[in-house]
């Protein structure tokens, strides 16, 4: 599936547009990776894709169908979406958590079956987390929970993966598992968004960049040509060198004040 928006804006109501004129592709096998400084609307903007909120102009495609026009079951069974924090009102087991993904593929009043249970355990298990099958979600710390919403969501079974600042609450480790698969499910076919505060992860599962601030898109295409010291030194406003290292890894720096 491909995921477009045309020509999006957005604004609370009573206020300014946060972003506007904002267009954008997400193609099946390719990661899209957002940057930008806080307060910059990237979270609002994974929001609108999802059609968790609606834009003030503009319009959102699956495939050439308005998102508008899907309907909760069919946007849900299209496209997943990790928050970046999530609060839990009840202590569900992280087990029933994951299960919960299955619900755009349930009838109506109908309970998960086995394979919707199998299908979250599978999930678990590729996140690395079968051992909290049963912990409390409401007593896992922030990292555990970020890695249960993913498996959330890959329990959901959806084309477009959309996640908002998937690494923030993940040790360096689990920031390295996490990336693999996240490149590893655009390989097999998936359409991946996220946004980041690390270039560095741009630069290493990306296939797109787009850079947010003031209010619009300052640049999305290719991450190489997208990511470079003026741009990344214009969004942030410090002075970015980038490094390519001999492994072929890419990693950012900020240059040292002269004395």
């Amino acid at each position: 599936m491909i995921l477009r928006a045309e020509d999006l804006s957005f604004a609370y109501q009573g206020r300014d547009a946060v972003w506007s004129g904002v267009t954008l592709e997400a193609r099946p096998g390719h990661v899209l990776s957002i940057l930008g400084p806080n307060g910059t609307g990237k979270s609002t903007l994974l929001r609108c894709l999802a059609g968790l909120v609606p834009p003030r102009t503009g319009r959102i495609l699956v495939d050439d169908q308005d998102l508008a026009d899907l309907g909760r079951r069919k946007t849900a069974q299209a496209i997943a979406m990790v928050p970046q924090t999530h609060t839990p009102v009840f202590a569900y087991r992280a087990l029933d958590v994951v299960v919960m993904g299955r619900t755009p593929h349930l009838g109506a009043f109908a309970s998960p079956t086995r394979a919707d249970f199998d299908a979250a355990r599978g999930a678990m298990e590729t996140m690395g987390i079968t051992h909290l099958e049963n912990v409390s979600y409401s007593e896992t710390s922030g990292g555990e929970r970020q890695l249960i919403l993913f498996a959330r969501s890959l329990a959901q079974g959806a084309d477009i993966l959309l996640l908002d600042e998937p690494t923030s609450h993940l040790d360096f480790g689990n920031q390295a598992r996490t990336l693999s698969l996240i490149r590893s499910l655009a390989d097999r076919g998936l359409a991946v968004v996220m946004t980041t505060h690390f270039p560095d992860h741009a630069f290493e599962i990306s296939d797109q960049t787009a850079l947010l601030a003031r209010g619009r898109l300052q640049a999305v295409g290719e991450t190489e040509a997208v990511l470079s010291p003026g741009s990344l030194s214009e969004l942030y406003g410090l002075d970015v060198d980038i490094h390519r290292l001999d492994n072929g890894r890419t990693v950012c720096t900020v240059q040292k004040e002269k004395p």
